[in-house]
């Protein structure tokens, strides 16, 4: 893991999307992404008797599910670490190097991580 530099106006949306999502919710965590056209997607984890679905989990079905290709970026609010379903999910969906920061509840990020 890594401090990640500053972040890109369009890395910058994805945290305001996935800070917005947690907060709505009140979830433990909101993440969002940005697929290979540009197009976002964002939600929060799910905790249901029946049914646990992590944010990232959420935002991979979105984006797959609307026929996106691959993804630009993660965000991952609330969780200092990715869990490796998510992670092994993200590279064989989106491929090895994309972006993957992660940050406080607040949004403030703290590090990223690649796809490998």
């Amino acid at each position: 893991m890594s401090t990640p530099a500053e972040l890109s106006a369009e890395d910058n949306k994805l945290v305001v999307l996935a800070r917005a999502t947690k907060a709505r919710t009140g979830a433990r965590e909101g993440a969002a992404v940005r697929d290979l056209d540009g197009r976002t997607y964002a939600s929060a984890t799910l905790s249901l008797a029946s049914l646990e679905v992590s944010a990232v989990a959420g935002c991979l079905s979105m984006a797959a599910s609307s026929g996106a290709k691959g993804l630009e970026a993660v965000v991952l609010l609330g969780s200092e670490e990715l869990n490796d379903g998510d992670r092994a999910a993200l590279t064989e969906f989106a491929g090895v190097g994309v972006p993957i920061y992660l940050g406080s509840a607040s949004g403030a990020i703290g590090s990223s991580v690649v796809t490998a």
